[in-house]
């Protein structure tokens, strides 16, 4: 170990020569160089360090497989209760009832001529009953344009009675084809005080496809109200008209008024 420590001392001084000159004192070496040891034994492990920057966005995986389909979910709650629907068709005819007792027996007369007579008199009253029925159903009085004639009735019916009604007088429920027929039905409806009346337009052959009731197409005049057609519940096929002029699509079993078309040739 001594001679270690010389060894270093002399290279000391050598290098002090070399740096400051040649007069440098003779001394005895006294400068210690100290040469490391042998290596210690490891330290204990430090405290976790803080939480590093995260590092860059990886590039993004392959898709993931089709997952299992799940199990099927329990009933919602119930919605709520439709419009009624529209009446169904008459039924079949019943089976014949058991023969009744025999009647008494009646008076020898000649009474066929005297039958047919009150049968074609009942007949007359009939008709006579439903015209006079009409003509009260009338009291708005009509409105004309240059080839129509328009009748407000005012009796409620369904969309498809009111067609069989007008029908029934050579006409058609109302079909404004132009502003100008459009504009007098409207003017007479809001005259007469009312709100809203049928119309002779519907989709029922074909959803969305209006058209009017003598199966012409609408193709250049329409008149709905903003929104509309809605066909709402899915059950709005016919169409009414509001006093404003206005159309909306409304269920064909509602009742209301409603107004006929004739074309003046022909009244």
């Amino acid at each position: 170990m001594g001679g270690e420590k010389m060894v270093a001392c002399m290279l000391s001084l050598t290098l002090m020569r070399s740096v400051y000159g040649q007069h440098m004192p003779e001394e005895p070496c006294s400068v210690q160089i100290l040469v490391p040891g042998l290596k210690g034994e490891a330290g204990e492990k430090g405290e976790k360090g803080a939480v590093g920057r995260p590092g860059r966005l990886g590039p993004s995986g392959e898709p993931g497989l089709p997952g299992v389909k799940g199990q099927k979910g329990s009933p919602g709650h119930y919605g709520k209760m439709g419009p009624s629907g529209l009446k169904g068709l008459k039924g079949d005819m019943g089976d014949p009832g058991p023969k009744g007792p025999n009647g008494e027996p009646g008076v020898p007369c000649e009474c066929a001529p005297l039958r047919k007579m009150i049968g074609e008199m009942d007949i007359q009253v009939a008709q006579l009953t439903s015209e006079l029925k009409f003509i009260k159903n009338a009291v708005a009085g009509i409105k004309e344009t240059d080839s129509k004639v328009y009748l407000l009735v005012k009796e409620e019916k369904r969309s498809r009675d009111a067609e069989v009604f007008c029908q029934g007088r050579g006409g058609h429920l109302a079909m404004p084809k132009d502003e100008a027929s459009n504009r007098a039905i409207a003017g007479y409806v809001t005259e007469a005080g009312l709100s809203r009346v049928y119309i002779g337009i519907n989709d029922l052959e074909r959803e969305g496809h209006f058209v009017y009731v003598e199966r012409s197409p609408m193709t250049t005049f329409s008149k709905w109200r903003e929104g509309e057609p809605n066909n709402a519940y899915d059950d709005e096929d016919c169409v009414e008209m509001v006093s404003s002029g206005e159309w909306i699509d409304v269920a064909c079993h509602l009742t209301m008024y409603f107004v006929c078309e004739f074309d003046k040739d022909t009244v």
